[in-house]
């Protein structure tokens, strides 16, 4: 049994996931891990990256076991959208606050796939923010403002 590896979806993603995971791990090697309880700042990155690992060495084991061909292109497109959306919701967050970061995160990824439908954009705009902004803001206290005044 040949198995392509170059051309397969499981494989692939599994060494992704193995990427990720050890840099995680790498990266967070100087932090305190601390104990379950007592959790310092290595102990989360540390054990998701675990986690992650975990997932990428199951993943190589599922691709070399069924191996499941790539479809479709690259969208070059996305390539550029997607971590472009990235870049202008971390300079949105400190300029305007959570909600419009969010909004605009949301409209300029919609951006990169091939049918943009102005009322289902809003609708998912409205939707996941109200959602985002009642768990980590209320849900888990984080320090956003939600609007700001600069």
């Amino acid at each position: 049994m040949k198995v392509e590896l170059k051309n397969n979806k499981r494989f692939l993603s599994g060494i992704m996931f193995l990427i990720v995971g050890g840099v995680a791990i790498y990266m967070a090697q100087d932090y305190p891990m601390g104990t379950a309880l007592r959790m310092g700042p290595g102990y989360f990155p540390i054990v998701l990256g675990g986690i992650i690992l975990l997932f990428g060495i199951w993943e190589l084991i599922i691709g070399v076991l069924k191996p499941d061909p790539v479809k479709g292109n690259w969208s070059i497109r996305a390539l550029i959208v997607l971590p472009l959306a990235t870049v202008i919701f971390g300079i949105a967050m400190e300029k305007v606050g959570f909600i419009p970061a969010l909004v605009t995160l949301i409209i300029v990824s919609a951006f990169a796939g091939d049918e943009f439908k102005v009322w289902e954009v809003a609708g998912l705009a409205v939707g996941l923010t109200i959602m985002c902004t009642l768990i980590f803001i209320y849900g888990l206290g984080l320090p956003y403002p939600l609007f700001s005044g600069h």
